[in-house]
């Protein structure tokens, strides 16, 4: 059953059963970007990307990071 949550304010339905952070990562092709995600208003680091599921009506942020001058 899909999941659906918030991201970046806007509604968004992942396919796997318990989506974990680094599935969301894939599903918005920003696998290797540097980046920031936080859940609930909590950050998560990217050590627990693998292991942290995202449950239905969850509200994520992710930040890419952008070099420049």
């Amino acid at each position: 059953m899909p999941t659906t949550i918030t991201l970046n304010g806007q509604p968004h339905t992942l396919t796997p059963d318990s989506p974990s952070i680094t599935d969301l990562i894939a599903d918005l092709d920003l696998t290797g970007q540097p980046l920031a995600v936080e859940v609930n208003k909590a950050v998560i680091p990217k050590k627990q990307h693998d292991t942290h599921t995202l449950s239905p009506n969850d509200t994520v942020e992710v930040v890419t990071l952008v070099g420049g001058g």
